[in-house]
């Protein structure tokens, strides 16, 4: 049925007014049906204008109710960065009718909940309650961008912004990047909890001043006699237990290789001052991916490791000979005791295992 046929008493109040053209957003328009066109255009209703736009007290009561809801997303994250710290990972609380459950997961699920809700809402409430409602009709046009067409889009930009009011509410602005600015705190707070800080502990092992090496097969300490020449023996430190909680991650950065090299075939100055009767102790640790090095060539000395054949001369510094390590293998500088054990006369100097960016 045409607008033609409708009753006079059913059409739109304002439709006989502007049926002879548009009003400027094209509302109430009407476009009559003829041979070309046989469905006629009702045009869009008559715009209502809502109780913001007219009662500026009204639209300062909207205002605040968002400004309101952003403030509770700043506290909700202020919140959320509290409970993080405060709440032990251990504790549990009841919560009907879930049960017992953790209550660092509880707070961190509410509190976060609340900031993303509470931006949210306020956003629709400003779009619903502040910003132009007017609809506007628009004519199809080539998807091909025409300088009139970047024009109009420049200015429908500025004419949204100017409606939305942004610049004029400046406390739903304000609080508003307040609330988007605290938000993503909650995320980095949450890389603090990928694990305990690394610290300096990369950089320190359980080697130190007089302790002893004990022979990782028999679990004694070594003396110099129990090293022969062209062997190959793996130490760890004293006091180390494989029942240890932390055996694992400590042997991964204490493990030793000693081998006993003729004085005069050892090339390095340094190494040959840091050894005893030219027994020698480095890190098992490969410089490449971290792999335990266990393969030992007694005529050239050479180590190699199996992962990615990294080749090490043991009587030249242990440098890289071959393959994709980066550097040679740190020496732990040794002696021998009043009792005549070998002992390390400190810790290695520099990280064992492989390069990281904070060498050097």
């Amino acid at each position: 049925m045409s607008s033609q046929e409708i009753p006079e008493e059913n059409l739109p109040a304002e439709q006989s007014e502007q049926s002879a053209g548009h009003d400027e957003h094209g509302h109430g328009a009407l476009s009559p049906a003829d041979e070309k066109h046989p469905f006629a255009d009702p045009g869009l209703p008559p715009h209502e204008h809502r109780i913001q736009d007219v009662d500026e007290r009204a639209a300062k009561r909207s205002e605040r109710a968002v400004a309101l809801m952003f403030t509770m997303s700043m506290l909700a994250t202020i919140a959320f960065i509290a409970a993080f710290v405060a709440i032990p990972v251990d504790k549990s609380v009841y919560i009907f009718p879930l049960g017992h459950i953790s209550a660092l997961n509880f707070a961190l699920g509410m509190t976060l909940g609340i900031a993303l809700f509470c931006i949210g809402a306020g956003a629709v409430h400003w779009a619903r309650t502040l910003m132009s409602d007017v609809e506007i009709a628009d004519e199809r046009h080539p998807i091909e961008a025409e300088p009139e067409v970047r024009e109009k889009v420049f200015a429908d930009f500025k004419q949204g912004a100017k409606e939305s009011a942004l610049g004029r509410r400046k406390l739903i602005r304000n609080t508003m990047f307040g609330a988007l600015t605290l938000v993503p705190l909650s995320g980095v707070v949450l890389l603090r909890d990928l694990g305990p800080l690394p610290e300096d502990k990369l950089r320190h092992t359980l080697w130190s001043k007089g302790k002893l090496l004990v022979n990782m097969n028999t679990n004694e300490p070594l003396r110099p006699s129990d090293v022969a020449v062209g062997s190959l023996t793996f130490a760890k430190p004293e006091g180390l237990e494989e029942h240890d909680h932390e055996f694992q991650n400590e042997i991964a950065k204490a493990a030793l290789m000693i081998v006993r090299i003729q004085p005069e075939n050892i090339k390095d100055k340094r190494e040959l001052e840091w050894s005893h009767e030219g027994i020698v102790a480095y890190s098992k640790i490969c410089t490449h991916v971290g792999c335990p090095i266990s393969l030992y060539e007694q005529q050239t000395h050479h180590v190699l490791c199996p992962c990615h054949q990294s080749t090490f001369d043991l009587s030249d510094g242990a440098r890289v000979i071959f393959g994709p390590a980066g550097h040679a293998l740190p020496q732990l500088r040794i002696g021998v005791n009043d009792e005549g054990y070998l002992e390390a006369l400190g810790d290695f100097e520099e990280p064992v295992g492989p390069a990281f960016w904070e060498r050097g």
